[in-house]
């Protein structure tokens, strides 16, 4: 039985095998319902369960995925077993994990300390979280920060990302875990609590009460989740606004609305649930951290975290409470913490607001004053439906149905040329009865706007298709008929890498695709001759790009593109809809060309070493079984990339054994060669020099080792032998050469015309499950 079902029928107890329904397909669709809240249809990596139970699939935040492989359970079991501390194996205490360059000052050495090393009153919390337990220390990750200072404002949303019992108080073993949102699933990382410290204080994130801990902690997880400490330096909001809810987060201008406007809008959305921040844009580079003379900082990111109604005498004064993430540093001007506007209030006002003379980093300020000033507003949605202004909190929820892909853009393939990039095909079968069918008021989800155009310093492209594609506005559709409502979100993966960050410019277009092409993949005609009914904007270089757009029902393609030519990349596209619709991939049939490529001879070194080891441990049949060819194998291979034992016996079952569990010495040879080639290949595609493959890497490396797979077989082989990880290893990658060498050799001798007929990818699909 296929072991991934056997995982499922393991974890849902004893539901027959019959209730169970598997999709294969990775972008078939699973449903939100109220606020956002999973239904009975879980994502099981590319695997779709569906049953009626409430087991918690794997990636939902009941379940979330194990980063690096290890259980927060499990883990803190052992400690207190054995008394010992948790010590983190793959996030060590050292330089690499700071990620920035060491100062040369020996009074300024890094120390790594637990919090009772620290404070002797060490606590994870200190009674309440609040947003003053959030206070930035040397590293630019302000974004991150106000981010998390939002998120304590909403304890619900608060619990998914920092589980509640954790103590520092007994049972203690050093050891705390998190969970964050990433593309689609939450991940759980866990960490021990040494941290870095400088002249006895913490040298990143801190709390104002100095024995509280628990915001460092969180910011260490993240700094793992993504790499290092110093891959968190710069960032835009939205990123770990997302992160922290998994919802749907965006930018907009302040100057987009009047004031008052703008605080009904801000008010209605804390009322919601959304997190809010804000920040003033730096002209150039050296205004970034530019004081204003209202002691504002350019460049440098705010949390909203109330407002307010006052009235004074006869006048309303509409004020925004938000918070700096230094924890100190704040504004001077009209109704701050010293404004002498606040000294006609009622004290029992002021108190119901928790106005305080501090400088904690908290302020108020006039709806007048910040629009004045700020320049964006950042909000995150946990909830399609609270993007839609008129909603107010009491408002029904939608049904949404929520559709899912991750993909990857491959140079000389998918990303060569604008026609070539990944295409979604989406179908809409039907119009919702949102806004009354009155598109008027609604025409601007998918108007075209004038800042759509792409980037003026930002070189052309000849293969964009600029001349008929982004130099024309968007299909203006017709005001008649009915609509379908959709969020349309392109996010790309990955791009925070060791100490920098590489964010490509991105964008998406939306085509409306007659009868006659639907299942077709579109060429460079089409593209010359239509225009996008839709789109999400200009190129821009950051994590992600949306747009909600009001469109007739029938059948469009989504492309996910990047400006520039030939840029490698992941990236993950979800599609919210209020009425049922299908998200699908165009690609094109798999082809392998594998022996040709792999068949190099041994070396005379290996050669010998092959000889020597079947001399010496070698039976009466002169074979060897899987656990002295994995001694062998490793014996030869880098120490980073040796084999597990399972992977040896998949190996010799990929070979022609008669039956045997074991192998000759020539067998044993040309696998060896073959395992030289293709660590050879491993490191050459390995461009993040990670130790894993995510899916594009993949991609490249098997096209260069002779098989081309399209995009759902690569995000099946990828979830199949990432052996629980979140991208490939190199024993992962050696499995999954063998399988599918096996069934590409299985296909090539299959007689059934039916079989014949489904096609390749079908079939590979299909046996890959197996």
């Amino acid at each position: 039985m296929d072991d991934k079902v056997s995982e499922i029928k393991e974890a849902v107890g004893t539901v027959p095998l019959l209730q169970l329904q598997l999709t294969v397909a990775p972008g078939a669709p699973h449903t939100f319902r109220g606020r956002a809240e999973p239904g009975r249809r879980f994502n099981w990596g590319p695997y779709w369960l569906s049953m009626a139970t409430d087991a918690a699939s794997l990636g939902s935040i009941e379940n979330p995925i194990r980063f690096k492989d290890q259980d927060f359970d499990t883990i803190l079991e052992e400690c207190l077993k054995s008394g010992k501390l948790f010590a983190d194996p793959t996030f060590l205490p050292e330089q690499k994990s700071i990620g920035m360059p060491e100062d040369p000052d020996p009074k300024k050495a890094t120390k790594w300390q637990r919090p009772k090393e620290i404070s002797k009153n060490a606590v994870f919390v200190d009674d309440t979280t609040g947003t003053t337990d959030i206070c930035q220390g040397q590293l630019g990750d302000c974004w991150l920060l106000a981010a998390l200072s939002c998120l304590t404002m909403h304890p619900t949303l608060f619990a998914k990302v920092v589980p509640p019992n954790q103590s520092m108080s007994e049972p203690y073993a050093g050891i705390f875990h998190f969970r964050f949102w990433q593309y689609g699933v939450w991940v759980e990382v866990v960490v021990d609590d040494r941290l870095p410290v400088r002249q006895g204080r913490l040298l990143f994130s801190y709390s104002e009460t100095r024995n509280e801990y628990w915001s460092a902690l969180v910011e260490k997880a993240y700094a793992k989740l993504v790499g290092c400490y110093g891959s968190l330096k710069g960032g835009n909001i939205s990123e770990a606004m997302e992160d922290f809810t998994g919802g749907i987060a965006y930018s907009m201008k302040v100057s987009s609305r009047t004031p008052r406007a703008l605080w009904r809008s801000l008010t209605a959305a804390v009322s919601r649930g959304s997190l809010l921040s804000c920040f003033i844009q730096a002209c150039n580079n050296l205004e970034i951290g530019k004081v204003t003379g209202d002691g504002l900082i350019k460049g440098h990111a705010y949390a909203i975290t109330d407002t307010h109604k006052v009235t004074k005498a006869s006048e309303e004064m509409f004020l925004l409470k938000l918070r700096n993430p230094w924890g100190f540093g704040e504004y001077c001007g009209p109704w701050s913490d010293k404004g002498k506007e606040w000294d006609d209030v009622d004290k029992a006002e002021k108190e119901m607001i928790h106005l305080k003379n501090k400088d904690d980093g908290e302020f108020w300020i006039s709806i007048e004053n910040f629009c004045s000033v700020f320049n964006v507003v950042e909000h995150c949605s946990v909830n399609p439906d609270t993007l839609e202004e008129e909603n107010t909190p009491d408002s029904p929820s939608s049904i949404w149905t929520i559709s899912e892909h991750q993909g990857f853009w491959v140079p000389s393939s998918s990303a060569d040329s604008f026609w070539k990039n990944p295409q979604f095909q989406l179908v809409l079968t039907e119009h919702d009865d949102s806004h009354k069918d009155n598109d008027d008021d609604n025409s601007n989800y998918n108007e075209y706007d004038e800042e759509d155009e792409i980037d003026d310093n930002e070189d052309d492209e000849d293969d964009k298709l600029m001349a008929s594609e982004e130099k024309m506005a968007p299909e203006k559709p017709k005001r008649k008929g009915k609509r379908c409502t959709v969020l349309v979100e392109l996010l790309q993966k990955n791009r925070r890498q060791k100490d920098k960050i590489n964010f490509l410019y991105i964008a998406f277009h939306i085509y409306k695709v007659p009868s006659e092409l639907q299942g077709v993949c579109l060429n460079r005609n089409f593209f010359m001759k239509n225009r996008p009914v839709g789109r999400s904007g200009k190129y821009v270089a950051q994590r992600g790009v949306w747009r909600k757009l009001r469109l007739e029902p029938g059948n469009y393609m989504i492309v996910a593109s990047t400006f520039k030519p030939n840029q490698p990349g992941d990236f993950f596209v979800r599609i919210f809809s209020k009425t049922g619709n299908t998200l699908e991939t165009q690609d094109f049939t798999c082809t392998s060309g594998y022996l040709p490529v792999m068949g190099s001879p041994i070396s005379v070194d290996d050669r010998e070493r092959v000889q020597r080891t079947f001399d010496e441990q070698a039976g009466p049949d002169d074979r060897l079984n899987a656990k002295e060819l994995m001694n062998l194998f490793n014996s030869v291979l880098n120490k980073d990339y040796h084999l597990p034992l399972e992977t040896c016996r998949q190996l010799i079952f990929g070979e022609d054994t008669t039956g045997r569990s074991s192998l000759t010495r020539e067998q044993t040879e040309a696998l060896l060669s073959s395992l030289r080639n293709l660590q050879a290949m491993f490191l050459k595609f390995d461009e993040d020099s990670s130790g894993t493959m995510s899916p594009f890497e993949l991609s490249t490396a098997l096209e260069a080792v002779g098989m081309q797979c399209d995009g759902k077989v690569v995000q099946l082989l990828s979830a199949r032998f990432a052996a629980g990880e979140l991208q490939m290893p190199f024993h992962g990658f050696v499995s999954c050469v063998t399988r599918l060498r096996m069934l590409f050799a299985l296909y090539k001798s299959e007689t059934i015309h039916e079989v014949k007929d489904r096609g390749i990818n079908q079939w590979l699909l299909q046996f890959l499950l197996v």
